[in-house]
């Protein structure tokens, strides 16, 4: 990755003050670009945004299913890149405002995709969906890019909506020779990390009964996912970003970015490694509901793509994102705020120099 092209460019980050925006912000900022966030909201409080906001040029609250309000932003910004992750992140959540994760996920990212077509600047859009939008029949061999999209619950169609959405646009206005838009797509999930607070994901719902002293309750400890630490994907979406702005035979290609296939761990296991780091913790079983919603028990993702085109590959083990992810939140709950948007930094620079120093790959 040659970070050099983020320097002095101006980024734009939908979702920001998300638990992977703000991430992303934060590292953005330190490879010398200039960030500015567009966010509706800063959804949970606490919120990892507000530990390292001070790391963007400018916080803009605007909401993606405002289309003449993300239109007027873009052009008016200008921006070299822009990472859009802005979303309705939570596949539970989607159950009870389906029109609105469809809103906000296919129609959000239509938005930007139009204003997009209507811009007259050179700009780099990386699009981040999920490893959702896979039709998921729940096979043991990762899916691979190529593979059918589609999606059981609100969450996952809509996330397999946005992906048709991205191919239509780019097919229809962005692979023709005069335009100066190019776009990439980056597929990951079950990231885990520092100052996620998302109300039913299962690290936040242990840190949150842990920090009260009570049990965590897990409702499904036998699923399994590609569980990853955040900065990997993030290193991911900005490599396929400037690896994009330098290579147009890559415009309008997917890649997925998870662990290797072997790290494919149940929810037990992570609550499990995860009360190494977190003293006196522990966690019960929780009786599914009769009538609970469904969500996928097994998710793969094949990653060769990125590997092979991208020279991309993840960086730490299991043990390690487990380790960072409990130093971090007891960092936060010991130490308190600051200290914890310090430690994200601390994180940042230190996964850079493992990722050099482990396979050569230099991200900063």
């Amino acid at each position: 990755m040659n970070s050099i092209l983020l320097k002095n460019k101006t980024v734009l980050v939908t979702g920001n003050t998300g638990f992977k925006g703000s991430w992303l912000s934060t590292w953005l900022t330190m490879l010398g670009a200039d960030v500015i966030g567009l966010s509706d909201q800063v959804p949970t409080r606490p919120a990892h945004h507000d530990m390292v906001k001070n790391f963007l040029k400018e916080d803009m609250r605007i909401d993606v299913r405002d289309a003449d309000a993300v239109y007027n932003a873009i052009n008016s910004i200008k921006p070299d890149f822009i990472f859009h992750l802005a979303a309705q992140p939570i596949v539970l959540e989607s159950y009870r405002v389906p029109l609105e994760t469809f809103i906000t996920n296919t129609m959000g990212t239509a938005h930007i995709l139009d204003a997009l077509r209507r811009i007259n600047h050179t700009c780099t859009a990386v699009m981040i969906t999920s490893d959702k939008c896979y039709d998921n029949v729940e096979w043991t061999w990762g899916y691979r890019e190529t593979d059918h999209l589609g999606g059981k619950d609100p969450y996952s169609g809509s996330k397999g909506s946005a992906e048709l959405v991205i191919k239509s646009y780019t097919e229809s206005f962005f692979k023709k020779t005069e335009s100066k838009v190019r776009i990439g797509i980056g597929r990951a999930g079950n990231v885990i990390g520092g100052g996620d607070w998302a109300p039913n994901r299962i690290v936040p719902d242990c840190i949150n009964a842990w920090s009260l002293k009570d049990k965590a309750k897990l409702r499904n400890p036998n699923s399994t996912r590609p569980w990853q630490h955040v900065l990997e994907p993030l290193s991911g979406y900005v490599t396929l970003a400037t690896t994009l702005h330098q290579n147009s035979s890559l415009n309008g290609e997917a890649f997925n970015f998870g662990p290797p296939a072997y790290q494919n761990h149940s929810v037990g296991e992570l609550v499990g490694e995860l009360t190494q780091h977190w003293p006196g913790s522990d966690w019960d079983e929780m009786p599914a509901p009769t009538a609970s919603p469904h969500e996928a028990g097994l998710l793969k993702l094949n990653c060769d793509k990125a590997l092979h085109t991208l020279g991309w590959r993840a960086t730490l083990n299991f043990s390690e994102t487990a380790r960072w992810t409990g130093n971090w939140y007891r960092t936060y709950y010991q130490e308190g705020a600051v200290a914890a948007g310090k430690l994200t930094s601390q994180q940042i620079e230190e996964f850079m120099q493992l990722a050099h120093s482990r396979h050569s790959f230099k991200i900063g």
